[in-house]
């Protein structure tokens, strides 16, 4: 594949990703100053992922600010495809939401896509995603979302809801489109065809619930914008808001890719691991470092390239000022990747023992997140 190639689907994600090529090719619009300025003055501070461009670009996300000054409250929703353990990567989307629900207020509808990782991944029994549903439930808990306003839901429990609501989806979505965005062949089961339907359904059960019609606003990584661009499409013509979205970036592999993938533990931290196999994982991390301390002191290092260096970028350096520090010290050569190795083991090993123990804690509180459908 040539350097300058990549594929973004909600499935895979290959090569370098050019994040302003992929705003062009799926037609976003690039987070601006003036969009920064909008969360200052609504919330009184602009969130670190925002500043740093983790977050990048949107949907409508003007149109939702300005149903909230009008006084019209927005809800969240987002998600997660259980197939298997939570690795950082899926937790970065999950804090900027927190930070959207605290700073506005909303309530958030969570799904487990159990059903689409049976039908996605042959190796997958139906037993095996609601099991890895209900553990990634207990990282989600452990981040501090407010009881009163998080709704988690799986897929295979909550049908009765979901799917009335997916059949006036699917009723509107001809096969020739889901083709188009999704590059569905002859072999796709017919599972994964309709299940784009189940995806864009929670964006309207706020509206239903509520009976009226609710802003909602999906934060997630720019991969699953092919889903809600269908979700966009059929909104009006069944009545409802369009939902806004605000996408996030890859969180980057260890190894040096442009994703974390939960498939390739080494290129992964998860909640789970022990001190040891992330100070293990991290040692091993991709670096933008030179070949000799020598050819590190005269070339300097590369930032832009350095797994360990995002890992401080994207989540665990707070302090702009330090983390641009960081970035120089690096380019004039001044800084060895054993330091930088060093020290972001430390702050990963901090957070996973604090993160372990709320993790713990919440398994004593997964029913009071957890929606199902009434029984008759």
């Amino acid at each position: 594949m040539p350097s300058d190639e990549f594929i973004v689907t909600p499935w895979e994600v290959k090569g370098h990703v050019d994040y302003n090529k992929l705003i062009a090719l799926f037609g976003t619009q690039p987070i601006d100053e003036a969009i920064l300025a909008r969360f200052k003055k609504l919330t009184g501070s602009i969130p670190m992922m925002l500043r740093r461009q983790v977050f990048f670009s949107h949907r409508d996300l003007n149109w939702i600010l300005d149903q909230y000054e009008a006084g019209e409250k927005f809800a969240l929703y987002t998600g997660r495809g259980p197939s298997g353990q939570t690795h950082l990567g899926h937790l970065m989307p999950w804090m900027f939401t927190k930070y959207l629900q605290d700073a506005f207020g909303a309530e958030l509808y969570f799904q487990m896509t159990d059903d689409e990782k049976f039908l996605q991944k042959d190796e997958l029994s139906a037993y095996a995603t609601r099991g890895f549903s209900y553990d990634n439930c207990l990282d989600l808990i452990a981040l501090g979302f407010d009881p009163k306003k998080t709704r988690i839901f799986l897929d295979t429990e909550y049908v009765r809801t979901l799917y009335p609501i997916a059949l006036e989806v699917a009723k509107r979505v001809t096969f020739s489109a889901a083709r188009a965005v999704f590059g569905f062949e002859t072999s796709t089961n017919i599972g994964m065809v309709f299940f784009t339907s189940m995806q864009s359904a929670p964006a309207f059960l706020p509206t239903i619930l509520a009976g009226h019609n609710v802003p909602v606003l999906i934060p997630c990584a720019i991969d699953q914008d092919p889903h809600f661009r269908i979700t966009r499409d059929v909104a009006q013509k069944m009545g409802y808001y369009k939902p806004a979205l605000v996408f996030s970036r890859f969180f980057p592999s260890l190894l040096g890719l442009d994703k974390m993938s939960a498939s390739l533990p080494e290129t992964s931290i998860f909640t789970t691991d022990t001190p040891e196999e992330a100070k293990k994982k991290i040692a091993n991390a991709f670096t933008g470092g030179r070949t000799t301390v020598k050819e590190q002191q005269e070339l300097g290092g590369v930032p832009d390239i350095c797994a360990v260096y995002q890992y401080s970028f994207y989540l665990f350096e707070k302090d702009d000022r330090r983390a641009l520090e960081l970035r120089q010290e690096c380019l004039q050569g001044v800084r060895a990747c054993g330091e930088c190795k060093k020290e972001l083991a430390a702050k990963v090993v901090q957070f996973l023992k604090s993160h372990q123990i709320a993790r713990e804690r919440a398994r004593d509180h997964i029913e009071d997140f957890i929606i199902r459908d009434c029984s008759d």
